[in-house]
């Protein structure tokens, strides 16, 4: 299992190597050019050596790299690739372990996502209220402060649907998130409610996997898939655990996560037939 910063490093050196690679450079060029040792570029596109914005900054500039969308993304993505940086989410590394705050990283800087959930709301479109519910349902030992604090990163998360460039979010939900009461009829009800609401976004689209579809790729596995933009080569799919998350980021992995989604997308009911599905069961249906 791979922790996210050594991916998103090692990801974001190839990424880098092929800039170098584009401007005709050899990495004893990049590295006279920026004023290193040819094994510091080296140690950067390995991934074998952590790396500042200012490093990615100049190796840009050596590039001569004028895509501000390109430049702005490596240069943030850094933030995920040393597992520090100035994000909101830092705030919170007493009450968040690493592996929580490299996804809220993740989803901060990534332009889209596809995430099939088979048990819950997915996080993004939660009401705080059904969020204190799934957070003391898993962890029970944890006091209301803790619960509470939880529960207010989690709506913080959201914010990434509401910006200037908001996070173009498609979600597969299995009908049994719907109908299974967490924290309660009303806060259940509230809760479709919102689903409604904000699956009406141009931004989100949103599908339900009926009971009537049976068995399904995916069933007991939900996942997510960020992408990024300008390059595909830095999208990475988050499995889910009890205790851990896992990491995929090889073409082929994203290959069949990719085409899995597709395939749940095309069985699910449309958006709209989704959303009257929704409507029945906050209906009590």
């Amino acid at each position: 299992m791979r922790h996210v910063p050594a991916v998103r490093r090692r990801k974001l050196g190839e990424e880098l190597r092929r800039l170098r690679l584009d401007a005709g450079l050899t990495s004893r060029d990049a590295g006279g050019l920026a004023g290193w040792h040819q094994s510091k570029v080296s140690r950067i596109e390995t991934g074998a050596s952590g790396v500042k914005a200012a490093d990615v900054h100049l190796l840009l500039d050596v590039y001569e790299v004028a895509d501000p969308q390109l430049r702005a993304l490596l240069e943030t993505l850094v933030d995920a690739a040393d597992g520090t940086g100035s994000g909101w989410w830092h705030e919170y590394r007493g009450l968040i372990p690493p592996e929580y705050r490299d996804f809220i990283s993740l989803e901060a800087h990534a332009c889209a996502a596809r995430t099939l959930e088979t048990s819950v709301v997915p996080g993004l479109l939660q009401t705080p209220d059904y969020a204190r519910a799934v957070t003391r349902a898993a962890l029970e030992e944890l006091s209301a402060v803790t619960v509470n604090s939880l529960v207010d990163v989690r709506i913080t998360r959201q914010s990434v649907l509401w910006g200037d460039r908001p996070l173009e979010l498609s979600a597969v939900l299995d009908e049994a998130a719907l109908r299974r009461e967490v924290g309660g009829v009303q806060v259940m009800r509230e809760q479709l409610r919102s689903l409604a609401e904000t699956a009406q976004l141009p931004h989100v689209h949103l599908q339900v996997l009926p009971f009537s579809v049976g068995g399904y790729a995916g069933l007991t596995s939900p996942f997510i898939i960020f992408s990024f933009p300008n390059t595909s080569d830095l999208d990475v799919i988050v499995l889910d655990h009890l205790t851990s998350s896992l990491y995929l980021e090889r073409k082929e992995d994203l290959e069949v996560y990719g085409a899995a989604f597709r395939a749940m997308q095309a069985r699910a009911l449309s958006p709209a037939d989704s959303l009257d599905l929704i409507a029945r069961i906050s209906d009590g249906a």
